[in-house]
């Protein structure tokens, strides 16, 4: 029997993309059979789409595919674990539906995944992020940074959901079942052997990111929350480093008092420490706060998502098979 690949593409709202992403996963599906000998199926995960999106791909898919319809908007992250809850393939392969990600880096990782058999993945690094020099470049260095002070394992910068696994390496993503979820890191948690490969991403061609930059600071709270404890920490030192600095300069005050007659300065060092202290305050119970609730979503122990759902290239066919059966039981 021939060896499956499940090809999980998580979309939200990109309607503009199913034509160009139909011909586009017909193409990769001929080219998988070809060069690997491998069976295709497509998973869409409709993550609560308020387009037709989801109604077009049925218009426009060929082959062997099924479409997951969730309840509502979960977030890309939980999408990518509906997907890998419902694939059974030999390999997965994650990919967008924005036409960024191309057959030709697709098929270059799975050569790569089963040329190897100790290999279970193999994930794409965006070229072009590490060539910018800007702002917000240097701000992602820095969270990728502190991320991985004092980790076991490193957590890749400039690496996506655009990968290849094999089925042990997507048995082992599944017993993850973090409510806040944070892929890049649960990618790297996992262990096993992994490979990377750089790309440029293709331009989008249609519809818009749906990661604004509000989104992606929350992401990236949900990152240190779930894998990093080094914010508190930096908090804490912070705070043991300004109580020594105070600690000190009383003692000069009293000093200066005491053999020199100087008169304690009052109104501007009080407001100086109330503000700088309260800062501080509000800052630690902030971060404390974010922690909090991270284990309190945990606790509750809710459903990643629910199904609203699920539909295919086989519905039609398991449908008139009932049908058939019923009528012939009932004569």
């Amino acid at each position: 029997m021939a060896k499956r690949l499940d090809i999980l593409v998580p979309f939200l709202n990109e309607r503009e993309s199913v034509a160009g992403f139909s011909a586009l996963a017909g193409d990769l599906a001929v080219q998988v059979k070809e060069r690997f000998g491998l069976e295709t199926h497509f998973v869409f995960i409709d993550d609560g789409s308020t387009d037709d999106g989801g109604a077009l791909y049925g218009e426009h898919m060929t082959g062997d595919w099924s479409l997951i319809t969730l309840a509502r908007n979960f977030g890309k992250e939980t999408a990518i674990l509906a997907g890998l809850d419902h694939s059974e393939g030999d390999y997965v392969l994650l990919m967008d539906a924005d036409l960024q990600h191309t057959v030709d880096v697709a098929l270059d990782m799975i050569g790569r995944i089963m040329a190897d058999s100790e290999l279970d993945m193999v994930y794409a690094v965006r070229s072009d992020r590490a060539e910018t020099r800007s702002l917000g470049r240097y701000f992602a260095n820095g969270f990728y940074w502190l991320i991985n002070m004092g980790q076991r394992y490193e957590i890749p910068a400039n690496a996506g959901d655009f990968r290849v696994m094999t089925s042990r390496f997507a048995a082992a993503l599944r017993q993850l079942r973090d409510q806040r979820r944070f892929n890049k890191g649960l990618y790297a948690w996992t262990g096993f052997k992994q490979e990377r490969i750089l790309y440029k991403p293709a331009e989008r061609q249609g519809g818009e990111s749906k990661w604004s930059r509000r989104r992606l600071i929350a992401f990236s709270l949900e990152g240190f929350t779930s894998f990093s404890v080094v914010p508190l920490r930096m908090v804490s030192l912070f705070g043991t480093g300004v109580a020594i600095l105070g600690f000190l300069y009383g003692i000069k005050i009293l000093l200066e008092v005491l053999f020199t007659g100087v008169s304690v300065p009052g109104y501007p060092s009080l407001i100086v420490a109330v503000l700088v202290l309260g800062g501080l305050n509000l800052a630690l119970t902030g971060l404390v706060g974010e922690y909090v609730w991270s284990a309190l979503s945990e606790a509750k122990n809710r459903p990643n998502y629910i199904v609203k759902s699920i539909t295919g290239s086989h519905t039609a066919t398991a449908v008139q098979t009932a049908k058939a059966s019923r009528k012939a039981t009932h004569g």
